[in-house]
Formats: C-alpha cells, sequence, structure tokens
C-alpha cells in the first residue's frame, strides 16, 4: 500500500510540473520600454545628424535650431518618462501555475478517495479461500460480510459467504447469504436446491417444512435432474411417508447416474428401502406392482364435491405493470393452519381472464388436501419472478375465507402486494 501511495506521488509531482512548469517560466513581455528605448536611440541619431550637418556648413544654425527644437518635441511626445518606475503587474501565468499545483493534487486525492477502492491493495483485506471456495478463518470471514454488504451485486462473494457458512455449520447465516444470491442468480437450480437444504438444517434439520418445499419446487421447475433437488425431494418423501414419490424420485437419480459408480449404488439402497416400506402399507403390493410395469399408481379420486370453481380476471388499472408472459397461480390455501397451497392452477397473464377449477388432484402434498380442511381462502396472484412465493410487487386479488365445494367465485386481481 505504501508503495501504492508513493508511485501516485510520483505521478503527481510529474504532472504537477509537466503544467505549471511552463506557465511559471512564461514572463510577459514590456513592450513599452522597449519601444520607448527604441525611439530614444532613433532621436539620438538624429541629434547627432543634426550636429554633423551644422559642423559641416549644410545647415544653418536657424534650421540647426528649429531642428533640434522638433526633436526634443518628439522626445516629449513618444518616450515615456516617470520619475520613479511603475510596479510590475502581477503575471497571470504564474499565478495560474500556483493554482494548478495546489488544486491538481488535492482533485486527483479526492477523487480517488470518492471513486476508488482503498482497500484494494491492502494486504490484510485479502481473502483467503480453500481449493472448494470455502473461508475457515473467523478474520477473513468477517472481512468477506463486510465487502459483500459494500458490493451486494457480486453472486461470486455471495456464493463464496454462503458456502463458508454451511461448512461451518452455521445454518441460519447460510440461509440469509442464499436468500441473497438467488435474487441475483435465480434461474440457477443448484443454488435453490442449496437454499432448501441449509433452510431445513436451520429449520428444526427437517424436511418436513412448507418453505423448503417451495424452495425443492423452484429448482425442480428450473431443472428437472438436478441430483441435490432429486434426492432431497426423495428424502422429504420419505420422512412423510410418501414412498411412491420417494421412489419416483430416487429412479430418476439411479437413471442419471454414471452406472456402477458410488452414488447409483447408494440411490439404488435409498430405492430399496423405500420399496420395502411401501410393500409394509395397506395396498402398498398393488402400487409396488404398478411402478415396477411403469405405469403409475392410481391416484387418489378427485373429491368432485369440494372442487372450487370460479373466473379469475385482471383489473385494467393494472394492466399497464404486467406482461404478457407472467405467471399467474391461481390457488386455495388454508383459511386456519399451514399456509401450504392445498391445490394450485398456473397459467400466463394472456390467458386471462380465465376460468379455473381447483380440486383434490392438484395438491401439492397428498395428505393436504382442499377436501381436507372447513374453511378455505382461494387467491389469484401474478408472480414477477415465476415462484409461488409471495414477493414486493407481484399483484393479486383473493376471497375471503370459503369453505371447499363453493362454485362461481369471480376473483379480480386488483392490488400490488407491498
Amino acid at each position: 500500500m505504501i508503495l501504492f501511495w508513493t508511485l501516485c506521488a510520483a505521478l503527481l509531482l510529474v504532472a504537477v510540473l509537466f503544467v505549471a512548469l511552463p506557465l511559471w517560466r512564461k514572463a510577459s513581455s514590456n513592450n513599452d520600454v522597449l519601444r520607448d528605448a527604441a525611439n530614444l536611440g532613433i532621436l539620438r541619431d538624429q541629434a547627432t545628424e543634426l550636429e554633423v550637418d551644422l559642423r559641416n556648413g549644410l545647415l544653418t544654425q536657424d534650421a540647426y535650431e528649429q531642428g533640434k527644437s522638433e526633436l526634443q518635441s518628439r522626445l516629449i511626445e513618444e518616450v515615456k518618462i516617470t520619475e520613479q518606475p511603475a510596479r510590475p503587474p502581477r503575471n497571470p501565468a504564474k499565478v495560474l501555475a500556483i493554482v494548478l499545483a495546489v488544486m491538481l493534487p488535492l482533485f486527483s486525492v479526492l477523487l480517488y478517495l470518492t471513486l476508488g477502492n482503498t482497500d484494494a491493495l491492502s494486504p490484510q483485506e485479502m481473502i483467503v479461500a480453500d481449493a472448494d471456495g470455502i473461508i475457515h478463518s473467523e478474520e477473513a470471514l468477517q472481512r468477506l460480510e463486510k465487502k459483500v454488504m459494500r458490493l451486494s451485486k457480486n453472486p461470486n462473494d455471495w456464493w463464496m459467504l454462503a458456502h463458508s457458512y454451511t461448512e461451518l455449520k452455521r445454518f441460519p447465516e447460510a440461509v440469509t447469504a442464499y436468500e441473497h444470491l438467488v435474487v441475483l442468480v435465480p434461474n440457477e437450480a443448484q443454488l435453490w436446491a442449496n437454499y432448501a437444504d441449509v433452510y431445513a438444517m436451520a429449520h428444526g434439520q427437517t424436511l418436513q417444512n412448507d418453505e423448503v418445499t417451495k424452495l425443492l419446487a423452484k429448482a425442480l421447475e428450473i431443472d428437472a435432474n438436478n441430483p441435490t433437488a432429486l434426492a432431497l425431494s426423495g428424502s422429504a418423501d420419505m420422512e412423510r411417508g410418501d414412498y411412491v414419490e420417494a421412489i419416483t424420485s430416487w429412479q430418476r437419480l439411479v437413471d442419471i447416474a454414471p452406472p456402477g459408480s458410488q452414488d447409483a449404488q447408494m440411490y439404488l439402497g435409498g430405492v430399496k428401502r423405500a420399496r420395502e416400506l411401501l410393500a409394509a402399507q395397506p395396498g402398498g403390493k398393488k402400487k409396488l406392482a404398478q411402478l415396477s410395469t411403469g405405469k403409475p399408481p392410481e391416484k387418489a379420486v378427485a373429491n368432485s364435491a369440494a372442487a372450487i370453481t370460479g373466473n379469475v380476471s385482471l383489473s385494467p388499472a393494472l394492466a399497464g405493470k404486467v406482461a404478457p408472459t407472467d405467471t399467474v397461480f391461481i390457488f386455495a390455501r388454508a383459511a386456519q393452519g399451514p399456509k401450504m397451497p392445498l391445490a394450485v392452477l398456473r397459467k400466463q397473464v394472456k390467458d386471462l381472464p380465465l376460468k379455473f377449477t381447483l380440486d383434490d388432484s392438484m395438491a401439492m402434498q397428498p395428505q393436504l388436501k382442499l377436501s381436507g380442511f372447513g374453511q378455505v381462502v382461494v387467491v389469484a396472484r401474478v408472480s414477477k419472478s415465476g415462484t409461488p412465493m409471495a414477493q414486493s410487487g407481484d399483484l393479486q386479488g383473493l376471497t375471503g375465507p370459503i369453505k371447499p365445494g363453493v362454485k362461481g367465485l369471480n376473483i379480480v386481481i386488483d392490488s400490488v402486494m407491498p
């Protein structure tokens, strides 16, 4: 850092000398003095010529006196005579040289302090990570935290911070880091899967969490074959006892893993365990037989009596705030209880106005169905991010609490979420 400032000082000195020194040396010529001296010399020569002509008899005494009188008159008129030398005027070039010599270094330093990064060359600000991008030093981690707060638009720094927090098992901080990271890089499935993982670890170390389910759904929406998202989804299905979905997720992992690899063997073990547990359930053997033939297991018949129908439209006052390809989610959630959607329908703004139907076949989780709740709220939301999670700036309309089975709802998307 000292060398940097020394070089800056040397360059500033060269710049000041280059600009100010020529100005300092420049002197304004005193044209009046030079002109007076020239005139005086000319008049002196003419006086000498008059005397020579008088001696040689070329002029009479009267002509000589007359010529001498004329020369004296011209001397008074043309030569400026002052009783004392006038004070020399201030040289503006020297004044400018002094101003530039002061202002150039001052302005340069202030400009650098304003726009530059004074810590960029400081050795103590170097952030050292290992080959995997993990920071183990608490001091270096604190410096990175300060850095991302100053440069919050750099996804690489946020990723290093989130990765380091995860390895250090500081899961709440990792959740915050991933929250910023997925905003900067919203279309990377692996980031959403990692976000779901650390969120689960920070909230009871369980995947049975509505937010975790949403994050995994986002990851699989971006990349249906993301290994981390599939593995976590399979584990979540195992936790809730949905062995069919667990088998489906892990079998996809087996299919994309290199044959005979350690990962493939691990996934096969998971599939085997899920099959054993499914076989022990009532009707499980039938479902296993359906899976073996490649036919998806029969889903529960939707309870038509609990189906909700209606119409969704967009308020004309908000038409200018959306694009035709913006995502529209229409879903029902429990009026009291879990906020996880019970039935979801996904469309686009260009489909509005539209008629919709929500029933048990649209459930995101088998145990959370529309028909299982006494009162629900139906929400229609235009999502700018394309995810079901509500964000500031999204547009929405919703009903009050209603009973499942209501027909002919009319929902207008007429408000902007703060």
